[in-house]
């Protein structure tokens, strides 16, 4: 390959790296991102952490709006259960809310949820090594 060739190639090859920046990031402006704040009755904690990952494991295999969903629980009150959720654009959470899953998941732990709050963010850094 010639030097000119060599230039062309390389200059085409950073121009469609640098067209697809843009796309990329507004994949991601797109987003649906939020986080819950769970409160759980202490006595049933158990029940809720088993009816959190079954709801959390049929979303990820079936939703592929779907993108992350992370359950936690605080260290030194493990009754309160932080969930980071990020669906790839409203659509997907709203269909979210619909699926057969979450609806039996808010109905087995109405009782169990002792206050919800629902918080939109915007990602300012998302890493993840997690395929």
């Amino acid at each position: 390959m010639s030097v000119k060739q060599s230039m062309i190639f390389g200059v085409t090859a950073l121009l469609l790296v640098l067209s697809g920046a843009p796309a990329m990031s507004e994949e991601k402006s797109k987003q649906h991102i939020q986080i819950a704040e769970i409160v759980v009755d202490p006595a049933q904690l158990d029940s809720y952490k088993s009816a959190v990952a079954e709801q959390i494991e049929a979303a990820i295999r079936l939703e592929p709006g779907v993108l992350t969903l992370y359950s936690v629980s605080n260290k030194e009150n493990p009754s309160q259960i932080t969930v980071f959720e990020i669906y790839r654009d409203r659509e997907a959470y709203l269909a979210h809310l619909q699926a057969p899953h979450f609806l039996k998941y808010k109905a087995t732990v109405e009782k169990m949820v002792k206050s919800l709050k629902l918080i939109p963010v915007d990602p300012v850094v998302l890493g993840s090594q997690a395929k």
